[in-house]
């Protein structure tokens, strides 16, 4: 098991993304609308992954930074999703908790790798 596995804001990470897939899967959104709610959702794992690999403060910090900001595209694009009808406002406010924990968790994390 690699390091980035045993990270919680990875294993929530998952089940995000999980969510979003399970929406696509039941919905009948549009092929663009599909393809970047999920390269979105998807984004959010693999940075987290990817920058819990790097050596350097900055590096890491980098891609949690571009984690964090794709928690925030996903969460217009179910904000967007809710407006139009596409989801229920219990859908959206379910993605919306877990998305806040997530950008929480995120931000933490950016702040700790903070060089002066």
């Amino acid at each position: 098991m690699f390091d980035f596995q045993k990270l919680n804001v990875y294993q929530k990470a998952k089940h995000f993304h999980g969510f979003c897939i399970g929406l696509i899967e039941s919905k009948h959104f549009s092929r663009f609308t599909n393809d970047q709610l999920g390269r979105a959702s998807f984004s959010i794992v693999l940075n987290i992954a990817e920058g819990s690999g790097r050596f350097s403060k900055a590096d890491r910090r980098n891609f949690f930074v571009i984690a964090r900001s794709s928690v925030f595209e996903c969460v217009a694009a179910l904000d967007v999703l809710k407006d139009q009808k596409l989801i229920s406002v219990d859908e959206y406010q379910g993605a919306e908790k877990l998305a806040d924990e997530l950008s929480r968790i995120l931000y933490s994390m950016i702040q700790n790798l903070k060089t002066k």
